[in-house]
């Protein structure tokens, strides 16, 4: 599948083992496509909710074991048979999308996190259900790897969100460095709004850091997938705090050099 809008991170790579490509892509065409859903185009608001709820109407059909009527959700249907999966996080994203139309702005971090929970997590969760590892322990080292790379796409597409009405940086860290919705809309880099973005990347990197030792206690080929993934926003976060913070005419993007040092970092990863 395309992965235009994973660039921070692989998506069922040769890394991965063959049997469970296809379940892999199942799982983030549905998320990708329902974020499409909620976000692209101009179709309005009321629009947007239907089209999430006909999504909830396929996978309750999955739930009660019958036919599905949109194509899409054919692949995911197959992948919850025959891995098991529980349909809860699915439900999850689609909430979180179904909040993306209505909700623009956040009031503090703890809210933040909550949003991640559904719109993040999820994806990670299915993952390690693929593959059998369910422990609570690594079920909470994927969700700090997934929400810190939610987050890491939120820093560098500030002016991007800002374009579609959305702040994602919460309101009482903008109150607390001194930095306005003015200062977003005029892309003013500020001493303020530099240490408003490192205190941000350093959040992040935090959340990545306390997941690591998941890549550690996975199968082989998983493992390094995960460390790829890890490494991939690790390397965003370094381009951000080189700008500092000037995601307004300096977005990081990952290139060829880029992946080179996260394959070497990805080598050097030790438990």
């Amino acid at each position: 599948m395309p992965v235009d809008h994973y660039e921070n991170f692989p998506v069922a790579s040769l890394l991965l083992p063959a049997r469970l490509r296809q379940p892999i892509e199942a799982i983030y065409r549905f998320a990708r496509s329902a974020d499409d859903l909620a976000d692209e185009g101009e179709a309005p608001p009321a629009a947007r909710l239907a089209g999430l709820a006909a999504y909830r109407e396929e996978l309750a059909r999955i739930g009660r074991g019958e036919p599905v009527t949109l194509p899409l959700f054919a692949g995911l249907a197959a992948a919850v048979r025959q891995h098991s999966l529980p349909l809860q996080p699915c439900h999850d994203l689609l909430d979180a999308f179904a909040q993306d139309v209505v909700k623009h702005r956040y009031a503090d971090f703890a809210e933040l996190l909550d949003y991640c929970r559904r719109s993040a997590n999820p994806v990670g969760r299915l993952v390690l259900h693929l593959f059998g590892r369910t422990e609570p322990e690594h079920l909470a080292q994927a969700d700090c790897i997934c929400t810190a790379l939610q987050l890491i796409n939120f820093w560098q597409d500030v002016a991007i969100d800002w374009q579609k009405g959305r702040v994602y940086i919460p309101h009482s860290d903008l109150a607390r460095f001194g930095v306005s919705e003015a200062d977003l809309a005029a892309g003013r880099v500020s001493p303020a709004w530099s240490a408003l973005m490192l205190f941000q990347i350093d959040r992040a990197e935090a959340l990545m850091r306390q997941g690591l030792p998941l890549v550690h206690a996975l199968p082989g080929r998983l493992g390094w997938e995960i460390r790829l993934t890890a490494q991939g926003g690790l390397r965003i976060l370094e381009r951000l705090r080189r700008a500092p913070g000037d995601v307004f005419r300096h977005r990081p993007r990952l290139g060829p050099w880029d992946w080179l040092v996260m394959a070497g970092r990805s080598l050097k990863m030790r438990p």
